[in-house]
């Protein structure tokens, strides 16, 4: 059963993101300053958090899950979560994964993110057979396109018409990408 999933790190462990994590998700989907280059983010009410969370669980219990959000654990407390969205792609490629990450404030600059999505990464290449990977950023996330480009990612695109949920203003949007052909050593 797909609940059961867990993936270890040398630090970290990951699991399905369910509703026993409203209250930490909503601790950092909340807050401004820890969401200000997200899309979709902040989440304005406790109840938009549940419902994302709701949505994710019953995605997990799909034969075949169109995205997997992983809750990522810290010494047994949930401190952020990586998602990957399964995309077809063109041709003989087979199936594209965009991946995607946020971490609570607290924990940024320490190396969680980078770990956890190199671990989400692995499982999607060793399980799932992704070989194609794609992710998207406010060009002003340093943080964020560090990591697509510790994971090996390479830019491949910017455009100019993101809109980020917290912001009126247009902004600056780098795209990632990367194909895989081997295992990633996360050790």
């Amino acid at each position: 059963m797909r609940e059961k999933i867990e993936l270890k790190t040398r630090r970290l462990v990951l699991r399905p993101l369910g509703t026993e994590c409203l209250q930490t998700v909503h601790a950092y989907a909340s807050d401004l300053e820890n969401t200000k280059y997200m899309m979709h983010l902040p989440n304005e009410t406790i109840e938009e958090t549940l419902e994302f969370l709701k949505s994710a669980e019953a995605e997990w219990k799909k034969e075949a899950p169109s995205f997997y959000e992983f809750a990522v654990l810290y010494e047994g407390r949930q401190i952020g979560a990586v998602s990957v969205c399964l995309r077809d792609a063109a041709g003989e490629a087979g199936p594209s994964g965009e991946l995607g990450w946020v971490f609570h404030k607290d924990y940024w600059g320490r190396g969680f993110a980078g770990e956890a999505a190199a671990a989400l990464v692995a499982y999607c290449i060793g399980t799932l057979h992704i070989r194609h990977f794609i992710a998207h950023c406010d060009a002003e996330n340093r943080g964020s396109y560090r990591i697509m480009e510790k994971l090996g990612m390479t830019r491949t695109a910017v455009s100019h018409d993101r809109k980020n949920r917290a912001s009126d203003e247009t902004r600056t949007e780098y795209q990632y990408e990367m194909w895989r052909k081997d295992d990633l050593d996360i050790s």
